[in-house]
């Protein structure tokens, strides 16, 4: 699309994994999954990021995983988890999906434990001999690691990374960024700081709620970066109950029963996530038909 001139630009959607009920990856379902996203006006898509289970996928799945979105919907259009326990694993990772034709990968700091800035600077380091433009992933909430927007630069200066999944919610990083790292894109990591985040400057945006309203979603997006708040600032107050779903631990489990709300395949999730309460159950239910009823899809 004219707006995208970076594979990681743009709506890059973290994509739900439908399983069937015996917990099997639907790798058909799958694909049309990634190829509804692109034709409702998302760019492209990140499979095996936290959204996608990926720590609860066996290697062979986790591969499958990757061929399908490329061949759904384009390498290019690809942005691969390769998020693991360690540095090895992490570019052997990217190394598959360069092999496969992946435009960029989607990179978390060690998070086996909380690691100083010697030991993100050395994973981040062997994962970037895999020759893939990486995208780093910053979330202290579940890896205890931040990267600070110093670490960040550092790790911009020595060629290491393209841009950063920003998922801290503190949109004040995104201006000190822009003075450490100028040259380092920042991307919209947190549904529910979308607005702020765009104004801010973000390139791009990867999203959580497109999963179950990619139409809507997608123009909420456009005019936020546009600066087209007319547009922008009544959407993101009408989307904003399903959008902070993104930020709550239960995020995997909100998303998937808005998908099947909005009438696509969402489904279980594999363990150890649980269903939600009834009472999230609920709440997530009626925001989703809130909107539905309101036409957004």
């Amino acid at each position: 699309m004219e707006h995208r001139s970076k594979p990681w630009h743009g709506i890059m959607v973290a994509t739900a994994l439908p399983l069937r009920e015996d917990l099997s990856v639907d790798y058909d379902g799958y694909a049309a999954h990634c190829r509804w996203l692109v034709e409702n006006g998302c760019d492209g898509v990140v499979p095996n990021g936290s959204l996608g289970e990926y720590q609860t996928l066996t290697p062979q799945e986790r591969a499958r995983v990757i061929e399908t979105a490329v061949a759904a919907v384009g390498g290019a259009n690809v942005m691969a988890g390769a998020g693991a326990y360690g540095a090895d694993e992490s570019r052997r990772w990217a190394e598959q999906a360069g092999e496969a034709g992946c435009g960029s990968v989607l990179l978390l700091p060690p998070n086996a434990y909380r690691a100083d800035e010697r030991a993100v600077l050395a994973h981040y380091r062997e994962v970037a001999k895999a020759g893939v433009p990486i995208v780093a992933y910053n979330n202290p909430f579940d890896t205890k690691v931040d990267l600070t927007p110093a670490l960040l630069a550092r790790l911009h200066e020595e060629g290491l990374i393209v841009a950063v999944k920003e998922f801290t919610g503190d949109v004040r990083r995104a201006y000190e960024l822009a003075e450490l790292a100028p040259g380092l894109d920042l991307l919209i990591g947190s549904d529910d700081v979308l607005l702020e985040l765009a104004v801010a400057g973000a390139v791009g945006w990867i999203a959580g709620y497109p999963n179950a309203l990619p139409a809507a979603t997608a123009t909420l997006y456009r005019a936020a970066v546009a600066g087209d708040m007319e547009t922008a600032l009544p959407l993101y107050r009408t989307l904003h109950a399903l959008l902070r779903w993104d930020s709550k631990t239960e995020f995997v489990q909100a998303i998937k029963l808005s998908m099947d709300v909005a009438g696509r395949h969402g489904g279980p999730c594999r363990q150890p996530r649980q269903p939600l309460t009834e009472e999230q159950a609920a709440i997530v239910r009626a925001a989703t038909e809130k909107a539905l009823a309101e036409g957004l899809r």
